[in-house]
This record gives C-alpha cells, structure tokens and sequence, in this order.
C-alpha cells in the first residue's frame, strides 16, 4: 500500500491519492486498505513515517562515516538530506506538503520527524563544543540551517532552480552548506 501510495503522489500528486485508488494500483481489494488504514491522512502518515526513518538512516550513516569531525558531520547532514529530497521526491512532498502535515495526531510520525531533526541539532550542539559555531541554542540555530537546507531542496524538486543556479545540485549543497556555516560561525 506504501509503495501503491507513492506511486500515486509520485504520478498525480497527493490530492489525487485515495484508499480505493491506492487499493487497485496494489492488486487488492478495495476493502483491504481499510484493514490497517482507516483514513487516507493514516495512509499518508505512514508515507511521512516510512520517509523520515529512510531519511534518518541515510543521515545518520553520512554523518558517521565522517568520524571525529564536527564540520564534516554537519555538512553530511545537510547534503544526505538534499540527495534524499531529490532521489524521493513522493516522500519527500508527503513528508512537509500540506496533506500530513498534522503530525501530532500521529505519535509514531512525530517520533520519526523529530528524531531526524535531533540530529540536525546533535551536530550543532558538537559544533558548538569545537568552538566551530556560535553559542545559543542549539534547537535556534539548527532551524535555521534546516531552513536554509530544505529550501535549496524543495526548490530543487519543483524545478524552480532550472536556469536559474549555475553549477550542479551537488556544487549548489555544497556552497548552502559554506554559507549556512559562515551564519553559525563565531563572531
């Protein structure tokens, strides 16, 4: 039902997705969504789900694969979480359109959104103890580089940037990442 869901969001965009037409793209009976669905906010909350848990693997494997430095670990952050806007565009819309966006009537999808941004604010926090980035809190400034981060992303996914930004996607998260650090730096 997961995928039959993307597929959809993918396709025709969140608006056009349905129980019954996520059923019929899956193979099944129309009926049997309902049986772990009871709405399509459920559907689509599980989508988000699915999508924060991908994304904070893949960003908690970037950021370890850096070791010991701090800088390192918060730009694979940032630059993990662009790839993942752009190679799952359906999660990606489903995670922060409008369709699911009432997280707290949703435990286990506030759970996984807000553990991906806890390690945006980890990394900031270890920043800040190397003396790479400015005092205050942690939370504060982490907002801002997400901000910064998922503009440059959603952008980038809409195809808003196209003649627009020279430089490849790669180049682009990469010079976001320069200028988001030269905002956080100490004064």
């Amino acid at each position: 039902m997961l995928d039959a869901a993307l597929g959809l969001v993918e396709e025709e965009g969140a608006g056009a997705l349905t129980l019954r037409a996520a059923a019929r793209r899956a193979g099944v009976s129309q009926a049997a969504p309902y049986r772990h669905f009871a709405s399509k906010q459920m559907l689509l909350a599980a989508v988000a789900e699915e999508g924060f848990r991908t994304m904070g693997q893949a960003m908690r494997a970037a950021s370890a694969a850096e070791g010991d430095d701090p800088l390192a670990r918060f730009r694979a952050l940032g630059l993990t979480y662009i790839d993942f806007a752009t190679t799952h565009p359906a999660h990606f819309r489903v995670m922060f359109g409008r369709a699911a966006a009432d997280r707290s009537a949703y435990p286990s999808l506030q759970e996984a959104a807000g553990e991906t941004f806890d390690l945006l604010v980890s990394a900031i926090a270890d920043c800040q103890r190397a003396g790479l980035v400015r005092p205050g809190d942690p939370a504060e400034l982490a907002l801002a580089a997400w901000s910064a981060t998922h503009g440059l992303a959603s952008l980038w996914v809409d195809g808003q940037l196209t003649g627009r930004a020279g430089g490849t996607l790669d180049d682009l998260g990469r010079a976001l990442a320069a200028n988001t650090f030269l905002g956080l730096a100490p004064r």
